[in-house]
């Protein structure tokens, strides 16, 4: 089992930035790729960004390409998600997932935190 714990959302100003954690702890982290998925009130949950258990593939959805970026710490069990230049359609709950896929796949993740609420205000 791999627990998930989300950390760092918040409301934040159009244009503002933010840092998503996630916390890992139970079986080894690193042998995992690592995505981040949001979902919307009244929309479906998306896929945003994943890492390769190295960090050496990265994958980001087109809608944040260029404004957020995903990284890992392995040695700490934490990933991140940096977003940047935040738009009001950015806010929705967002999850860590972790699971022996590819970077682009959006599906068949294991293991699920339980989310962390992004708000930005216009």
């Amino acid at each position: 089992q791999v627990q998930l714990v989300e950390s760092g959302g918040g409301l934040v100003q159009a244009g503002g930035s933010l840092r998503l954690s996630c916390a890992a702890s139970g079986r080894t982290f690193s042998y995992y790729t690592m995505g981040w998925f949001r979902q919307a009130p009244g929309k479906e949950r998306e896929s945003v960004a994943a890492i390769s258990w190295n960090g050496g593939s990265t994958y980001y959805a087109d809608s944040v390409k260029g404004r957020f970026t995903i990284s890992r710490d392995n040695a700490k069990n934490t990933g991140y998600l940096q977003l940047n230049s935040l738009k009001p359609e950015d806010t929705a709950i967002y999850y860590c997932a972790a699971g022996r896929v590819a970077v682009t796949t959006k599906e068949d993740y294991r293991y699920w935190g339980q989310g962390t609420q992004v708000t930005v205000s216009s």
